[in-house]
Formats: structure tokens, sequence, C-alpha cells
């Protein structure tokens, strides 16, 4: 093999692994710093709509707004819950499925949580018992909720929800792997938990969400598009390397061209989230 052929085929071997190892990392590790990083900011837009009495109280809130703190104190959970549960929407922390009521009001509302990727906020859902507390603050105020049960696929159903309680359902995927967590998917858990008393709930809210906002849902469709436009720009950066060694010395393309690789890279994973399901 001349040597050509051989920069083409390092190049492209070497562009391989540094997107498919930066991917990796991002999905189990580095995406948890953005995760954090999101949350703070979410956190400081949250608590000035509730200094500004301008927080949201449904029924219908603009996705990826904050509607409500999240505090589990037997798993450590302390996070910021946005509007939407599609896989988008869950990058930045759990997320309310946007057809059930505000967690605290009168009914029933569902809380979604990622269990392996992205800082994993709700990777240790299933080691609630009975009696944990849930604490969610909202605009209308704070409630505290007891853990009533954990279910998986197959498990019966809770009771019936007493007249004038709030119930809230934690979903998440199942976390597996011990240290080095898998990203298969896996089946979901459910935590009931409920309080007393309830927030008023004010009228309207959707009938239904589309498919990629339920359990398991990705958003194949809109993502689509978007992977096309990464991976063209992935290879355009190669072909950009593989002309740059043929001018200049190995080591200082790849010094210019790896910080634009891995920044690309963060761009692609970020879409690749999208294809999967949302609760991993």
């Amino acid at each position: 093999m001349n040597d050509d052929g051989w920069s083409v085929v390092s190049t492209t071997s070497l562009m391989l692994c540094l997107v498919a190892g930066w991917m990796a990392a991002q999905m189990l590790y580095l995406g948890g710093l953005a995760q954090d990083r999101s949350q703070d900011a979410l956190y400081q837009e949250f608590r000035g709509e509730l200094a500004a009495a301008t927080a949201p109280i449904g029924p219908v809130t603009p996705l990826g707004e904050p509607v409500a703190t999240l505090s589990i104190p037997h798993i450590g959970v302390d996070q910021v819950v946005v509007e939407g549960t599609a896989s988008g929407d869950l990058l930045t922390g759990p997320g309310h499925l946007r057809d059930t009521v505000l967690p605290g009001q009168l009914g029933t509302s569902a809380v979604f949580g990622r269990a392996r990727t992205y800082g994993a906020p709700f990777a240790r859902l299933g080691e609630l018992v009975e009696g944990d507390q849930v604490n969610v603050t909202t605009a209308q105020g704070t409630k505290r909720f007891r853990v009533i049960g954990v279910r998986r696929a197959g498990d019966p159903l809770p009771q019936p929800r007493p007249e004038g309680a709030a119930r809230l359902v934690l979903v998440s995927g199942e976390a597996t792997g011990g240290k080095i967590p898998s990203l298969s998917p896996g089946g979901v858990v459910y935590v009931d938990a409920e309080a007393d008393e309830a927030f008023d709930t004010p009228a309207g809210l959707p009938r239904a969400v589309p498919d990629p906002e339920q359990a398991m849902g990705t958003e194949s469709g809109a993502a689509m598009p978007l992977l096309t436009l990464c991976l063209g720009l992935l290879l355009a950066l190669t072909f950009g390397v593989i002309a740059a060694r043929q001018r200049f010395g190995a080591a200082l393309v790849w010094v210019v061209a790896t910080p634009v690789v891995l920044a690309v890279a963060w761009l692609t994973t970020d879409v690749v989230m999208r294809l999967l399901p949302n609760l991993m």
C-alpha cells in the first residue's frame, strides 16, 4: 500500500475510533456534566419564576420549561423536572408526562427519568421501598409524597387513588451492568407514591401525547434529518483531514482537527440519543 492509501486508511480508522469512543463516553459519563450544567440553569430559572409568581401550573406548558423540583432523599435525587418526556427533553433532566396533571395536583402525575445516560438521575429508582419520601415543589407549593409500591411489567396495578389525594408515578428503565452501565434496552420500573391532600387542577389537559413521549419512546422521525447532517459533517471532516495530511505533518493536522471532530461528535451524540429509548 502506498503512502496515500495508508493515509486514507489510518485517518478513517482514527476518525472512527475518536467518534465511537467519544459517543460511548458521552452517553455514559460526559453527558452527566452537560446534564448538571442544564440542571443548574433550570434551577435558577425556576427559582426566579417562583419568586415572581410566574411558574407554570398547567394544563399546557411549553416543552422544556421547568415545572417542578423533585427530591428523593433515600436515593440522593435532587432534580428540576421539565415539561415533556421525549428523548430530547430528558437530556436535561426528568420530564413531566404532558397528558397527566402536574405533580401534587388532584389526580395522577407521571415523571420520567433516564436510568443509564446523561446523569442517569433515576438509576436507583428501583431501590425505593414502601414508606420512602418524595418531595415535590411547584408553583402551587410543596407536597410530600409517600412511596406505596414499586412495580415492573406484569405486577398488579396499585389500588385506586383515594378521593382528594395526589398520586405521583416515577418511571424509568431498569439500570443494569453494575459499575459499567449497559446501553441495552431493558424493562421499565414504576414507583407509585401518594400525598393525602392535593392542589387544585386546571382544566384542559391534553388527551394524549405522541408515541415518542411514551415510556421507551424514540424520536426517529424528527432526529433522522439532523443525524444525516451530522454524519455529513463528520465525512467532510474526514476528507479534510486526509487532504491536509498530504501537505502538513500528521501530528499538526490532528492537533488542529481533534477538537473540531470532538465538537461534531458531541453534537452527533445528542442527536443519536433522540433515536434511543427515552428512559435509557
